[in-house]
């Protein structure tokens, strides 16, 4: 059974912010990368623990996967068979800022 995918605010204004910054010089570029990020969230809802823990937080349920050359971070909940994105965090910019 598939978890169920919550965008946080954030994590939506990542992508809006990835794909502007993209578009500026290709359009039709940033379009493809933002459907590759959904693509691979969407794979998370079948398979939620592919992702690993991230390591700055050293906690099992916040994981991430990467999306060259961005970290997708999310909060895993296996009780409630939810997965949230928290956020689309570009790799060279370190450790991602979880907080709201």
């Amino acid at each position: 059974m598939a978890f169920r995918i919550i965008w946080s605010s954030t994590a939506l204004n990542d992508i809006k912010n990835v794909v502007r910054y993209i578009s500026i010089d290709s359009p039709a570029r940033a379009e493809s990368f933002a459907l590759k990020i959904i693509s691979e969230i969407e794979r998370l809802a079948l398979s939620p623990h592919i992702g690993r823990a991230v390591p700055e937080y050293r906690c099992a349920s916040i994981r991430e996967i990467v999306v060259r050359p961005y970290r997708v971070v999310y909060r895993l909940d296996d009780k409630l068979e939810s997965l949230e994105i928290a956020r689309i965090w570009h790799a060279a910019r370190g450790e991602p800022d979880l907080h709201e």
